[in-house]
């Protein structure tokens, strides 16, 4: 296991555990004590978590760092691969199907497969993403729309009244949402309050809601809240995600599916 995706994992264990051990972590991931403490430092040095004698707790703060596009499509990349590739189950079973897709790395690469979709040419499909949008185009797809508004350089997101005064004339049959964290008390959350505004609306115009969020992500939260859990149908993570947050997903009633594992009734 690459360092990267052994950190991705601790992270996750942290969020949703509260608290872990170095001689525990190295038990798990079958690595040296000094090994976990290198990785926890370098967490440390992100903000992911907090180093304490012994291991490492949760950050107690809401988290407000977002990285460039660049760094974030090196991210957890196989996982967001199989993430996307669980998303074609909903997908529209019907042609004329209307789709949402929000900003975000891994809904780009959702995006990446649905651009050769036999169904895609006659497909409806918004995004406020300008690199989705451009992609899907070069595929000759006819009928995607790009929200207008203002565009967040760091996300290349469009955001602003002029989007959302769109998407409230809009409806989908689906919405695959990204999000920068899911923990059970506070539902869906990123750091930029626009963009959850975007994310707000889809959400509330989309007859079903599903979620494309890494493990990494799960038992965090961001500074602005944009959807609780209630007003989602179905996540999909990967088989990095603890257990004891998978369960509580699925007794609030949301499907959660684990990106080349099984499904969690919900």
């Amino acid at each position: 296991m690459y360092a990267e995706e052994r950190r991705r994992q601790i992270a996750s264990l942290t969020a949703v555990e509260g608290r872990v051990n170095v001689t525990e972590l190295a038990q798990k991931f079958g690595v040296t004590a000094e090994t976990i403490r290198r990785d926890l430092a370098a967490l440390n040095r992100d903000g992911v978590i907090q180093r304490v004698h012994g291991g490492a707790v949760a950050s107690q703060s809401y988290l407000t760092t977002e990285f460039p596009l660049d760094t974030r499509f090196r991210s957890a990349s196989s996982a967001k691969s199989a993430i996307a590739r669980a998303a074609l189950a909903f997908l529209p079973d019907h042609p004329e199907g209307g789709i949402f897709l929000d900003s975000g790395t891994t809904i780009h690469a959702l995006a990446s497969i649905i651009a050769t979709h036999p169904h895609a040419p006659s497909w409806q499909i918004v995004t406020n993403s300008i690199p989705i949008a451009l992609d899907l185009s070069a595929a000759q797809l006819p009928h995607v729309q790009l929200l207008g508004g203002s565009v967040r350089a760091i996300t290349q997101a469009v955001v602003g009244p002029t989007a959302l005064r769109s998407l409230a004339l809009l409806r989908a049959d689906v919405a695959f949402i990204g999000t920068n964290a899911l923990s059970v008390e506070h539902g869906l959350s990123t750091a930029d309050a626009q963009e959850a505004a975007i994310k707000s609306a889809m959400v509330t115009n989309a007859r079903t809601v599903v979620v494309l969020c890494d493990s990494s992500k799960l038992g965090n939260d961001y500074l602005v809240s944009f959807a609780p859990l209630d007003d989602v149908d179905v996540v999909i993570t990967d088989d990095a995600a603890p257990q004891s947050i998978l369960d509580e997903l699925a007794q609030h009633g949301v499907e959660v599916i684990l990106a080349g594992g099984e499904t969690t009734p919900s």
